[in-house]
């Protein structure tokens, strides 16, 4: 009986982080598909854009994901005083940094793009969304911050609503300002980014009408203005080094991306339509890491080791099952898939190549992304970094550049290199996870003694 609620509870909070992440992706996808309507040099400038701005959505991670385990632990000892002075702090040091990386992107993003050896039309499109899109992003800097806050009290439901709504802002947004409807200008890849950033600016708002809401004590003025060092430190002990890992991953992205750019633009198309398939692969596994982190998170905050240790090892069987289907499923109708974005055969033959080695990629990502959410959540932050440089960093790009361009393999090499970082990395860190060294890192435990409770583990 306690087992089927655990399972229950998993289930709970993963169903809502899963449609919200399809829904989020599926705004990618669809920017994507009615991009590609303008041509593929436009969707190869987005996707270029993309990979920078999801640089700069990592930096913004070193507070929103830190903060989230932080008020997971509070809530997990009962300290919701505490769980919200850090929501507060943490809104504010997303802001400031959001600012910041806003002005980067707006005053360098030509300079950026020009150093992943982006060229001719392609350059064009992705300087006119960089500057659009990454001239907002202090509005991504919010939203990740509310939404992993809200999601760690339990209420994923109401966060995959307000993406719900966000997408169809987008989408509508899209429609009337890309192609041009109603009366507005054509505005192609401009419309898209503008689409993009008026809808996260109005979920936004909607988010802190949400926050007021659920948060049994409320965030005071004051939380905002008056930063505790004591709080900015243990979100900051957290957030850096899984920020770090992050964006190290990010950074051998990259990297890929500057190979593939040496390969021609029916390459940088390709792997843009193979990545936006790609993500519908592992978005299981990803919901089933967010939800298992927050229950791991309450659990060492309450101080009851043995329910987390199972708890994430049941969760990396379940989401390895359902991505084994999920991919096999992928690689049986790959052609039509690829179809869907572009009539040119070669992209088309090119796609339905690399997305047979997803299998050996994703299922080696899926490991990874439930252990190292879990080893977050537990404390123990500092591991999967040191573990990140020496797979990707050390292994996976000397790799990648020996499969292109020396063994000729192109595209195909990139994935291959990815795998084999992916699955080093899982096997690394099952062990991590079975040592039980992350039982030690836990950021509450040091503040009090608390008894340990016996009720069943719940995420809320």
């Amino acid at each position: 009986m306690e087992q089927a609620k655990k399972e229950f509870n998993l289930m709970k909070l993963t169903w809502p982080i899963f449609l919200e992440l399809f829904l989020f992706m599926l705004m990618g996808s669809v920017d994507t598909f009615m991009i590609s309507s303008v041509s593929d040099d436009a969707v190869s400038g987005v996707g270029a854009a993309n990979q920078i701005i999801a640089m700069a959505i990592l930096i913004l991670s070193v507070i929103g994901n830190g903060a989230a385990i932080v008020v997971s632990q509070y809530l997990g000892s009962k300290k919701p005083q505490e769980a919200a002075n850090v929501t507060g702090n943490a809104i504010t040091l997303n802001l400031v940094v959001g600012i910041v990386l806003s002005a980067i992107l707006l005053l360098f993003g030509g300079t950026l793009l020009s150093a992943l050896n982006i060229q001719g039309d392609i350059l064009v499109h992705a300087k006119v969304y960089l500057h659009i899109v990454g001239g907002g992003i202090f509005l991504q800097a919010l939203l990740n911050a509310l939404a992993t806050t809200i999601r760690t009290h339990g209420f994923t439901k109401q966060t995959m609503l307000v993406s719900l709504l966000m997408n169809i802002i987008h989408v509508v947004g899209n429609y009337l300002l890309i192609y041009g409807h109603f009366g507005l200008p054509a505005l192609g890849v401009q419309g898209a980014a503008i689409s993009t950033v008026a809808s996260r600016l109005i979920c936004l708002v909607l988010f802190f009408l949400l926050l007021y809401r659920i948060m049994d004590v409320r965030v005071k003025w004051s939380y905002y203005t008056v930063l505790s060092k004591k709080y900015v430190m243990q979100i900051l002990k957290i957030g850096i080094p899984s920020a770090f890992e992050s964006i190290t991953y990010q950074s051998c992205q990259l990297v890929f991306t500057l190979y593939i750019t040496y390969l021609g633009a029916e390459a940088m198309a390709t792997r843009q339509y193979a990545l936006n398939i790609s993500n519908y692969i592992y978005l299981f596994s990803m919901a089933v890491s967010m939800g298992t982190s927050i229950i791991v998170g309450h659990l060492v905050g309450a101080r009851r080791p043995e329910e987390a240790y199972s708890r994430v090892f049941s969760s990396a069987k379940w989401a390895l099952m359902i991505t084994v289907v999920i991919n096999i499923i992928v690689i049986l109708f790959r052609v039509p898939l690829f179809g869907l974005f572009t009539d040119n055969e070669s992209i088309i033959l090119m796609g339905a190549q690399v997305i047979l080695l997803s299998f050996f990629l994703e299922t080696g990502r899926t490991c990874n992304l439930v252990i190292i959410n879990s080893l977050r959540a537990s404390g123990d932050a500092k591991f999967p970094v040191y573990m990140g440089l020496i797979s990707m960093v050390c292994l996976s790009l000397p790799l990648g550049y020996f499969l292109v361009f020396t063994l000729d393999l192109g595209l195909a090499g990139v994935w291959l290199a990815s795998a084999f970082d992916e699955w080093l990395r899982a096997v690394i860190m099952y062990f991590r996870w079975k040592s039980r060294a992350w039982e030690k890192h836990g950021l509450i435990q040091h503040d009090t003694e608390l008894q340990p409770v016996p009720s069943p583990a719940a995420a809320h």
